[in-house]
């Protein structure tokens, strides 16, 4: 076996890591499929005679190719929000099956990649790698060419924003969560009735006006018409903090599309408000509830 045939065994070997690494760093898994295809020109084109550690050198290199795309996608954020949530289910031209990309989406946690969207590049760096991959901060911060208290500090803002900071542990969120966990678990599996219990008899359901011009009814009434709108149709959603209060995200592959603001009074949704608005879900302040 030649050099370039051991090289090209070996990063075989790394490739699922880094596709992971990748994934988390760009939400997108055709980019993310880019990203390590790159790495492995750098691979192909290095000596790497010195490196004394594949992995971590492969890891590192993919690391500053996300964070090299991240910084040109952030600069050119013409593309705002709007176009980043109108085709969310769609793949890149030439890219990946939806399906398996809704199915990583799942697993990697769709709250927790709409919250890494909010971060900056050098923040969504430190916290994956450090707070996810378990990679020493001595080795992030001559990737994000910081000092290694800075890097920390990156990775700590960035942990407070995924995390919703301390909010995330109050007593009161544990039973909103388990009424908002209730109403999706009965709309994904269909059940009507079940539905019923866990709305307010004169639930209101609320639409901005994004949603309102896509030919969707402003408002509706009561549990019955509630229902109606939400039996079977909670399959892209997750619970998330939203404001500080459990909430429901819509979040197909990951790419924010609608957020469901929710008001429990004694222990049923008595207020539901749909934002699809992109200037209104950019305002919110978003986190996950575990991760």
């Amino acid at each position: 076996m030649n050099e370039r045939e051991w090289l090209a065994e070996q990063f075989e070997a790394n490739r699922t890591h880094l596709q992971a690494v990748a994934y988390r760093m760009l939400g997108s898994l055709s980019e993310a499929d880019d990203a390590v295809q790159e790495a492995w020109l750098h691979l192909s084109r290095s000596d790497m005679s010195n490196v004394k550690n594949l992995g971590g050198w492969l890891t590192t290199v993919v690391a500053r190719i996300c964070l090299d795309m991240l910084r040109v996608r952030n600069s050119r954020r013409e593309e705002s929000l709007e176009e980043s949530v109108s085709e969310p289910a769609m793949s890149r031209v030439g890219g990946t099956d939806p399906e398996q990309e809704a199915l990583l989406a799942d697993a990697v946690g769709r709250a927790l990649l709409v919250v890494l969207d909010t971060l900056t590049p050098a923040e969504r760096l430190a916290f994956v790698l450090h707070d996810i991959f378990d990679v020493p901060f001595e080795q992030i911060a001559p990737i994000v060419e910081r000092s290694e208290v800075a890097t920390r500090q990156l990775a700590s803002r960035a942990r407070r924003r995924v995390r919703g900071g301390a909010k995330a542990q109050d007593a009161d969120l544990t039973s909103q969560r388990a009424v908002v966990d209730a109403f999706l678990n009965a709309s994904r599996e269909g059940s009507f009735e079940t539905l019923l219990t866990v709305l307010d008899p004169k639930v209101v359901l609320r639409y901005d006006r994004v949603a309102a011009d896509q030919n969707v009814p402003g408002e509706a009434h009561g549990a019955q018409a509630v229902a109606r709108l939400f039996v079977g149709r909670a399959r892209e959603t997750q619970s998330a903090l939203i404001n500080g209060s459990v909430g429901i995200i819509v979040a197909p592959r990951g790419r924010l599309l609608l957020v469901l603001e929710v008001a429990i009074v004694n222990g049923r949704i008595a207020e539901i408000n749909a934002i699809s608005d992109p200037a209104r879900l950019r305002k919110l302040d978003l986190a996950v509830l575990d991760y």
